[in-house]
């Protein structure tokens, strides 16, 4: 099926765009991303690999977001709105920097939002004919989420669950009236997102034209009481009340006596297959806007997803049930010839998942710090990957290669030490990263904290856990000539230069 990727060997960098320097409270589409386009290519690199660029929710991961297509207005370059004059001077220099090496969220949500209204108020008419084009060309999903967001800064940022019936159910009376009084917000937030996706845009062309693919992250599941939800509720799994009746999870396994209950709508997949699944059809092309290659998030619920019961306290009471299959990879590959996907799937996999990886031809994932139970055989351990595979030492879910060896389990870590003849006078994260890129995968992408070189201070997130995640930064002028020159010379030794 798929058959868009060339199996030639690259490498590439996993890096957020939260965690790039800069001197404000998070990372944005400013000179600092152009820097470390510039560093990916002088270090031989070809992927940059990010997470998703939705909004945060108030965790402020960007696994959970009101909105699968929006992107995060933290990320917007302000520096560049100075300089057009949308901005008084001085308006990004007041910006708290934050702590060192982390993001300042509390900041974010503080004082970038009133500088981009000031800024809406300076510039909006000014950009108007772009704007209307930009509300045109994103009609599928722009109003209603712009729309959405005006409507729950309104009601105190609570989720449309907990608004008026007549609006959480989308009555056409109360809709109009909506729309007429908060029509100055509703302008400001397409306003926001055609700054985002413009900055977007530029920053894309600036990457692809030094010969770096951009690889996204897609989430299967939207969070519940998102603009996607309110607006599409035929979709989803829900009630006469556009309430879930069936949530997303996984049932109890070894490391969960009751399961994992994420709380996300289930798809109605029957219902999207008599569209001919034209919600998700148009999601992947906003994607492909933004991204070249798209790692498909929990690509095991396309085979079987487990449905919970929404009243359920945990996911002990669910149940599996068929996933869309083949026909709907096959639909996405009619309707979007050469898109690029990745399939992320890690876990516990069935026969069924397996064959429908092979039958779609899409490349999985080969993560190095599962590979190494002292019993041995693990298809993970570099000797068993496949050339259609994405290799890496651990995503963002997984500790640092310095951490894991230090903190990890003792036997996993001997294990790898002994078959990666790992030695303190390569450093024991060069080992590793020597053993990825040994690997007969395709392509091989190493965190940047493990370029570093850094402990689990610098991990991005452990999954079950909240408070402390998501919030690593990189230093300024970590990423030197130095290091890309090392980079470069190790990518050339195992045959990863384009």
């Amino acid at each position: 099926m798929h058959r868009p990727f060339e199996d030639k060997r690259r490498a590439g960098v996993l890096l957020h765009l939260s965690s790039l320097p800069g001197t404000g409270p998070i990372g944005t589409m400013g000179p600092a991303a152009r820097r470390f386009v510039d560093f990916l290519q002088e270090a031989g690199q070809q992927v940059w690999q990010m997470l998703p660029l939705t909004p945060p929710a108030l965790s402020d991961s960007p696994y959970s977001s009101n909105s699968v297509f929006a992107g995060n207005p933290y990320f917007i370059d302000l520096q560049a709105l100075e300089e057009e004059g949308a901005l008084p001077p001085g308006s990004v220099a007041e910006l708290p920097p934050g702590e060192p090496g982390r993001v300042d969220y509390k900041a974010c949500r503080r004082r970038i939002i009133p500088l981009l209204r000031l800024a809406f108020r300076a510039q909006g008419a000014g950009k108007a004919a772009g704007i209307a084009r930009f509300r045109e060309e994103h009609g599928f999903w722009l109003e209603d989420y712009a729309l959405y967001t005006a409507i729950q800064t309104k009601q105190g940022d609570i989720s449309y669950l907990d608004w008026h019936q007549l609006l959480a159910l989308r009555e056409p009376g109360e809709m109009e009236r909506a729309r007429r009084q908060l029509k100055e917000q509703v302008d400001f937030w397409v306003y926001v997102q055609y700054l985002f996706y413009t900055q977007w845009q530029e920053l894309k062309r600036y990457a692809n034209e030094r010969g770096i693919s951009l690889l996204g992250d897609m989430p299967i599941y939207t969070a519940a009481g998102s603009a996607d939800v309110w607006a599409n509720n035929a979709v989803f799994q829900l009630d006469a009340r556009h309430r879930p009746t069936f949530v997303a999870g996984v049932p109890p396994d070894a490391f969960s006596d009751k399961g994992q209950h994420w709380g996300n709508p289930l798809y109605d997949w029957e219902y999207l297959e008599k569209t001919g699944y034209a919600w998700w059809l148009g999601r992947l092309r906003v994607a492909a806007l933004l991204y070249d290659e798209i790692r498909l998030d929990h690509f095991r619920a396309l085979d079987e997803y487990y449905a919970i019961p929404a009243a359920s306290p945990d996911a002990r009471t669910g149940e599996w049930r068929r996933g869309p299959g083949l026909p709907f990879l096959r639909a996405v590959e009619e309707a979007l010839p050469g898109l690029r996907l990745v399939a992320e799937d890690l876990g516990i996999l069935t026969d069924g998942v397996h064959r429908l990886l092979a039958e779609s031809g899409l490349p999985g994932m080969k993560v190095l710090l599962f590979a190494f139970d002292p019993a041995g055989g693990s298809v993970y351990l570099p000797h068993n990957h496949r050339p259609r595979s994405i290799a890496y030492i651990g995503t963002h879910d997984n500790d640092t290669a310095v951490g894991w060896l230090r903190q990890g389990n003792p036997r996993e870590a001997a294990f790898a030490r002994e078959y990666l003849c790992l030695n303190e006078a390569e450093t024991p994260h060069w080992g590793m990263i020597r053993g990825l890129y040994g690997s007969v995968a395709a392509t091989a992408i190493v965190q940047m904290q493990d370029f570093l070189g850094l402990d689990n201070t610098a991990r991005m997130n452990t999954p079950g856990t909240v408070g402390e995640n998501w919030v690593w930064r990189m230093l300024p002028n970590a990423a030197d000539r130095e290091l890309a020159k090392k980079i470069r010379a190790w990518t050339a030794r195992y045959g990863r230069l384009s």
